[in-house]
């Protein structure tokens, strides 16, 4: 990469998401503009979203020296929409990719090693650091929380769901509250590994999701129905 850089960053994996622009020079990352996207409509106003922001700053695509991408855990569809308009703008371009989780991104932006997502359903997106150990992330009830012993000392979370299971889990474990996380905490945390040349072939960039589709779930079930039937 350059001595100096444009970094996009794009997470549309929570409620809300958004895309944020960067610039690398040496060191020192710069957040030049991030803007917000509403859930529920990013398949419509992702790509206008990342064109503006880079007129914005007079960025052109071919300028970019990375993207930076949440590829989960999350909404299904919201990490698809992502996935999909990155590997549409890097290979135009022949931008590299980084694909960082969502679970790293609020647990570095908070400093506390373990770090929870709602998962909706009675379950969390739970990643857990132990020393010595690899970090693991999984989707956790309350079966799966009783049994990791022992119970971390401080967990991060950003929305009362997660909070909420997890007090009742882990009751002597200190909650640490923070805001939801976004592109820009992304590119924080992606521009270190596009510096070191850890970039993501594109054709096997897939989304983290931790939980299996309802498409999958259900298609399951209705193949064993008709196997019994």
């Amino acid at each position: 990469m350059a001595e100096a850089a444009f970094l996009l960053s794009i997470d549309t994996c929570g409620p809300v998401g958004s895309v944020a622009l960067g610039r690398l020079a040496g060191r020192d990352l710069e957040v030049l503009g991030q803007t917000e996207l509403e859930g529920r409509s990013y398949s419509t106003t992702l790509v206008a979203a990342v064109g503006e922001l880079l007129a914005r700053s007079g960025v052109a695509l071919k300028d970019l020296g990375g993207i930076v991408v949440v590829n989960g855990p999350g909404s299904f569809t919201g990490v698809r929409v992502g996935l999909a308009a990155v590997k549409g703008l890097a290979e135009a371009a022949q931008i590299p990719v980084v694909a960082v989780s969502r679970l790293e991104v609020l647990s570095r932006k908070a400093q506390v090693p373990t770090a929870a997502l709602d998962g909706h359903r009675g379950e969390v997106f739970l990643r857990v650091e132990r020393t010595a150990l690899q970090p693991s992330e999984l989707l956790a009830g309350a079966q799966e929380l009783a049994a990791i012993v022992p119970a971390p000392l401080r967990v991060t979370v950003c929305d009362e769901a997660a909070a909420a299971l997890l007090e009742a889990a882990w009751p002597g474990a200190q909650l640490v509250r923070a805001s939801a996380p976004t592109a820009a905490d992304a590119l924080r945390l992606g521009e270190a590994r596009l510096v070191a040349g850890g970039h993501a072939d594109l054709a096997s960039l897939d989304g983290h999701y931790l939980r299996r589709s309802d498409a999958e779930i259900f298609g399951e079930s209705a193949a064993a129905g008709l196997r019994h039937a």
